[in-house]
C-alpha cells in the first residue's frame, strides 16, 4: 500500500513536521505537529517510518527467495529442512508474524495480508512437493516389487449358519410375512403350563410319550415341545384378544440318541385364536408353509390324529418330493410324508387359559425342525446337527437354488 514518504523539516526551534504517504488512490496527510523534542525525534521518527518500507521489502524478499529455493527440493528430507527453514519456530515466516508489533496501525493490516500470502503460498507449495515426493517413491517401489499371481492362493476354512438356525429363520420370515408374531418362552418350565394348561393332567396316559427331565420333584421340568409358550400367551390375553403366533426353540424328552431320535431337538409351534376360525383355515396355512419348504408343486393332505390339546387332531403330510407320489424308501412307499401335527384347539384348553370356547376359536400346529431339515436338504443321521466336526457340517455350507 505504501509507496512513498515526504517530510518537512523547519530549522529552528518552533520547527513543523509534516509526513504523508501516498496510496494508490490519493495522497492523504496523516499528521502534523510542532516539534518540541529536538533533532533527535525526528530522524528517529523518519527511521522508524522507513523501516515499514523496509518491512514490506522484506516480505517479497523472502517470497523470491522461497520460490528459488522451493524448485530445487527432490526428496523428503531436503522439504523438511525448507519447511523448519521457513514455517518452524525461528523460521522467516514465522520472524516476519513477530514484526507486526513493530508497524505502524495504518500498516498492520496489509502488512498481515502480504505475511498471510506469504506464508499460503509457502504452506502450499510445501504439501505440493511431499506430495509427489510420495507419489515418485510409491511407484519407484511398485516398479521394484513383483507378484507372482499363478500361485494357488491360501485356503482359508470358514464355518456357516448351522442348518436348524437357518431353517428356524426361514420358517420365522414366513410367518411374519402372514402377520405372526414370534414369541420364546422359558426352557425350564412349571408342570401346570407344559402339561395341566394343555389338558394333560397328572396319570394321563399322553404324558409317557412326553417323559421329560425333572428338576424339582414333579413341578419344575424341562419343556417338551414349545406349547407352554402358546398357553402363557393365552393367560396374557385373558380372553379379550386374537392370538396369531409362532414358538420356535429346544425342547426335551427322555429318549435314546440315533439317527431319528435325540434327548433335545427343536421345534416350531404356532397357535391362532380369533372368531370364527375353523379347520379349514389351518388347510390353508399349513399348504401356504408346505409349498414354501418344499416347493410349488408340493401336495398336502390332512389325516385324522389324537392330541389332547386338540380336536378334532390331524396329521399334515406332503406328497413325497422324491419320487413324485410313486413311492420309495423315503416316502416308504406310500408317495406321502408327515411333517407335523395340527388340529383345532380343544374347547377345554381355550376354557383353562381363560377365552370362551363359545366365542373365540383357534388351531395349532407343530413342526419338529430337525426333521425338516433332514428331508429338505436330504441328511440321514439326526446327530449331525450337533457334531463339531467339520466334515460332518461341510454339507450345510451350501447356497439355496435360486
Amino acid at each position: 500500500m505504501v509507496i512513498t514518504y515526504e517530510f518537512t523539516l523547519e530549522p529552528d526551534n518552533n520547527k513543523v513536521i509534516t509526513y504523508s504517504y501516498v496510496t494508490r488512490d490519493k495522497c492523504i496527510v496523516i499528521y502534523e505537529s510542532r516539534w518540541y523534542h529536538g533533532k533527535k525525534f525526528a530522524l528517529e521518527f523518519i527511521v522508524f517510518l522507513l523501516g515499514g518500507i523496509k518491512m514490506i521489502e522484506k516480505v517479497n524478499e523472502i517470497k523470491k527467495e522461497f520460490e528459488k529455493t522451493s524448485s530445487m527440493i527432490t526428496d523428503m528430507k531436503t522439504l523438511n529442512d525448507i519447511r523448519i527453514e521457513y514455517l518452524g519456530k525461528q523460521g522467516k515466516v514465522t520472524e516476519l508474524s513477530k514484526l507486526m508489533k513493530d508497524v505502524p496501525n495504518e500498516d498492520k493490516k496489509e502488512f498481515g495480508m502480504l505475511v498471510n500470502d506469504v506464508r499460503t503460498i509457502v504452506t502450499n507449495t510445501l504439501d505440493s512437493k511431499k506430495e509427489e515426493i510420495e507419489t515418485k517413491e510409491l511407484n519407484e517401489k511398485l516398479s521394484k516389487e513383483k507378484i507372482d499371481i499363478t500361485l494357488p492362493a491360501t485356503s482359508v476354512k470358514c464355518g456357516a449358519p448351522n442348518i436348524l438356525e437357518k431353517v428356524v429363520e426361514d420358517m420365522e420370515s414366513l410367518f411374519m410375512s402372514m402377520g405372526y408374531d414370534v414369541i420364546e418362552g422359558p426352557e425350564i418350565e412349571e408342570d401346570l403350563y407344559n402339561f395341566e394348561l394343555l389338558n394333560l393332567p397328572k396319570g394321563h396316559p399322553a404324558r409317557d410319550s412326553q417323559d421329560t427331565f425333572y428338576l424339582e420333584g414333579d413341578k419344575i421340568l424341562l419343556r417338551s415341545h414349545t406349547s407352554p409358550v402358546q398357553a402363557r400367551v393365552m393367560l396374557e390375553g385373558k380372553g379379550q384378544k386374537p392370538i396369531r403366533m409362532v414358538c420356535p426353540g429346544k425342547t426335551y424328552r427322555r429318549d435314546d440318541d440315533d439317527a431319528t431320535h435325540s434327548h433335545q431337538f427343536m421345534q416350531i409351534e404356532g397357535l391362532l385364536i380369533d372368531e370364527n376360525v375353523t379347520l379349514a383355515d389351518l388347510k390353508g396355512t399349513f399348504d401356504v408353509a408346505a409349498k414354501h419348504l418344499f416347493g410349488e408343486d408340493c401336495v398336502t393332505r390332512f389325516r385324522p390324529s389324537y392330541y389332547p390339546f386338540t380336536e378334532p387332531s390331524v396329521e399334515t403330510d406332503i406328497s413325497c418330493f422324491s419320487c413324485k407320489g410313486k413311492g420309495c424308501p423315503i416316502c416308504k412307499n406310500t408317495g406321502w410324508i408327515t411333517i407335523s401335527g395340527a388340529g383345532v384347539v380343544n374347547p377345554k384348553v381355550l376354557q383353562m387359559c381363560g377365552y370362551d370356547p363359545k366365542k373365540w376359536h383357534g388351531f395349532a400346529f407343530g413342526f419338529g425342525l430337525e426333521r425338516v431339515a433332514m428331508l429338505k436338504y436330504g441328511i440321514n443321521d439326526l446327530r449331525a446337527f450337533y457334531l463339531t466336526d467339520l466334515r460332518q457340517n461341510k454339507p450345510f455350507d451350501r447356497k439355496e437354488d435360486k
